[in-house]
């Protein structure tokens, strides 16, 4: 193949790629990704040694030295580790704390206290976006799912109807919502404000959960009608409320880095002066690092202190929390190498070059690319960080609105129907004692209508903002 590293692999040049250049990109692409396909579905490999294989192969497929292929990859993980590792390390942190202090419990049980009878799905979809902020989606439904079969069964509710509410609110702020590590990369990738997309993430998420949450679950009920599975409810941190923080305590925490980083995001409008002190005092407030940090250091306070953590306690939980996150922050990395190899080979000018052609918008060839990639890889990470860097160049000339709008529609692509190659499809038929045929029938849908309402409801947002 002939070496196109002088061509692709200059971040200076912009001469527009040849039909024939196009050609040969599209096919390494493919067959980058096809590698990293393989070795994660056939091969069982790791999706960091999947992404950091398939970058390579994606230098060489393309004809770049294998060194400029190495230099590209390992730039893109260090950039990318360096602007959101410390905060998925926060964000789990925070999540850990929340768990063990039994703060978390206490969120849960007050509003089941208040919620009942036609209620509670709703009271489900409240308690999982609100739990959902600061855990990563695995963490949230481990925690959740003790409640949710504690409520189908004691309460005699199909294990749907509450089920399906539980795992939308999850789903919808892990794709969605900073401080997520999807989002967060996405962000980073195309240059996005977080605040604004946080809010427009959470403008979105709404409709989005109560459409696939309490609506779609009185359908999923009657298609798959099972109750509870008979089974040990794991032992909850705390079972004894004078030693769990409260209730207002610890939604407070919770919400802190939210309203820290909307407030920097209102104050830049409002305000729309750099040099202004109001708005550089906000600037490092409501800045992600500086939110989290925060929230983490008053949960020290909040939720520890109160549930009897003593000082050589609050060290251990925090080694604790960062324990299971080395595997999210190295597929995050690669991902973030895999992303600028795409980036240094020409592949953003590329698609940017093709969307001009085909005169797709360029939210809609977003989300269309985060699906293609999630149904072939069944990751949600690794789907928004590829697409990302595919879609990157597009952000050039977007407005702050628009470039956040397009961070969500690539979170929003992929979610795009879970199944057989993702490990949540896997984690929910477990816990749930489903069929596969069932688990597709009501989580895969349920994982589609977010997808597809998400994306809808951006494509809309892009029209009048």
């Amino acid at each position: 193949m002939t070496r196109l590293s002088v061509e692709m692999l200059a971040a200076d040049a912009v001469e527009p790629i040849t039909s024939a250049g196009h050609a040969r990109l599209g096919i390494a692409v493919l067959a980058g990704i096809a590698v990293i396909v393989l070795l994660i579905t056939r091969f069982k490999l790791h999706a960091f040694l999947a992404l950091t294989i398939g970058s390579l192969a994606l230098g060489a497929f393309a004809g770049a030295p294998l060194d400029k292929a190495i230099a590209s990859f390992t730039t893109g993980l260090g950039a990318t580790v360096a602007g959101v590792g410390v905060l998925i390390a926060l964000g789990a942190i925070l999540g850990k704390m929340l768990a063990d202090s039994g703060g978390a419990d206490q969120i849960v049980d007050t509003i089941l206290a208040r919620a009942g009878g036609r209620s509670m799905p709703w009271a489900m979809v409240l308690i999982a976006s609100v739990i959902g902020l600061p855990l990563f989606f695995e963490v949230g439904v481990v925690l959740l799912i003790p409640v949710v079969l504690m409520v189908a069964g004691r309460g005699n509710y199909s294990l749907m109807r509450i089920g399906i509410p539980a795992l939308a609110g999850l789903s919808v702020m892990h794709g969605l919502v900073p401080p997520h590590p999807g989002p967060l990369v996405a962000i980073d990738a195309v240059g996005a404000d977080l605040g604004v997309t946080l809010a427009l993430g959470v403008l979105v998420a709404i409709p989005t959960v109560v459409v696939a949450g309490p609506l779609f679950s009185r359908v999923a009920a009657r298609w798959v009608d099972v109750p509870a599975p008979d089974r040990m409810i794991p032992q909850r941190p705390s079972e004894d409320p004078e030693k769990r923080p409260g209730f207002g305590a610890t939604l407070a925490t919770i919400l802190l880095p939210v309203v820290l980083m909307l407030s920097k995001a209102l104050v830049d409008l409002v305000v729309d002066d750099p040099e202004h002190t109001v708005q550089r005092v906000f600037d490092v407030v409501g800045s992600p690092l500086i939110a989290l940090l925060t929230a983490v250091l008053v949960g020290i306070f909040t939720l520890l202190r109160p549930a009897g953590f003593a000082r050589d306690r609050v060290s251990g939980l925090v080694e604790k929390g960062l324990a299971p996150i080395a595997g999210i922050l190295l597929i995050v990395g690669a991902g973030g190498g895999f992303k600028q190899t795409l980036i240094d080979c020409g592949v953003g000018r590329m698609v940017l070059e093709i969307s001009e052609d085909w005169s797709i918008p360029a939210l809609l060839l977003a989300w269309l690319i985060a699906v293609a990639i999630r149904l072939a890889t069944g990751s949600a990470t690794v789907a928004t960080i590829s697409a990302a860097g595919l879609v990157a160049p597009l952000a050039a000339d977007m407005s702050t609105t628009h470039t956040a709008l397009l961070v969500l529609a690539i979170g929003a692509g992929s979610l795009f129907f879970s199944h057989v190659n993702d490990a949540g499809f896997w984690l929910v038929k477990e816990y749930f004692g489903l069929t596969v045929g069932q688990n597709v029938k009501t989580w895969s849908v349920m994982e589609t209508i977010i997808s597809v309402v998400a994306g809808g409801l951006v494509l809309l947002l892009s029209l009048v903002i």
